[in-house]
């Protein structure tokens, strides 16, 4: 489950991943301390150009 939390923090997974993935981290505290790492992702990456990513 832990190798979908990058895609689910970006909104990359199907519906029945993020489905899948959402009920996991309601019940799994190891998961969701991981995802609570990658959470602030999108909005940080939202900060950069395409410059910054090469």
């Amino acid at each position: 489950m832990r190798v979908l939390l990058g895609a689910y923090a970006l909104g990359a997974l199907a519906p029945e991943e993020d489905r899948r993935v959402m009920d996991h981290l309601a019940g799994c505290d190891l998961c969701g301390a991981a995802y609570q790492e990658v959470a602030g992702m999108p909005s940080l990456l939202a900060l950069c150009d395409e410059d910054d990513l090469l």
